[in-house]
């Protein structure tokens, strides 16, 4: 499982024209979730990726999402899990299959919840357009 978790000032994600989620915070800061599951990971590797969105001290002030109350943004990007040492098109053989992932998505969500994180999603499977507002630009890659 891999995540890339960006810091924000606001982010949204647009399906077929449409707003599907959004957060917008200036004042606290935000995260930016792109998360994807892999064929391989373990049972438990959602967990671990769910507590780092959380806890990880990388907002304004050394402060984590819970510290900051701030929102998360969680959206599924199965091309994190692509490989490309060889040649010029990715492999997408690592990803877990959608019917697989999608419930590991919604353990993300329902854990950053149960948090009293304010989570907004993108939609599963759908095409999205994501937009964000960087913060530094600050950016880290979490492996679990």
């Amino acid at each position: 499982m891999k995540a890339v978790l960006t810091r924000v000032t606001s982010a949204s994600v647009t399906v077929d024209g449409e707003v599907v989620g959004a957060i917008d915070c200036e004042a606290t800061g935000g995260i930016l979730a792109l998360v994807g599951a892999g064929r391989e990971d373990s049972d438990d590797a959602w967990e671990t990726v769910a507590r780092k969105i959380a806890e990880l001290r990388i907002l304004e002030g050394e402060k984590s999402v819970v510290d900051a109350q701030a929102p998360v943004l969680l959206v599924s990007q199965f091309t994190l899990m692509g490989r490309t040492a060889k040649g010029r098109r990715p492999s997408w053989s690592d990803a877990a299959p959608a019917d697989e992932a999608a419930p590991i998505m919604e353990k993300i969500a329902v854990y950053l919840r149960d948090r009293g994180i304010t989570v907004a999603e993108g939609k599963f499977g759908a095409h999205m357009k994501v937009q964000s507002i960087n913060d530094g630009p600050f950016t880290v890659i979490v492996e679990a």
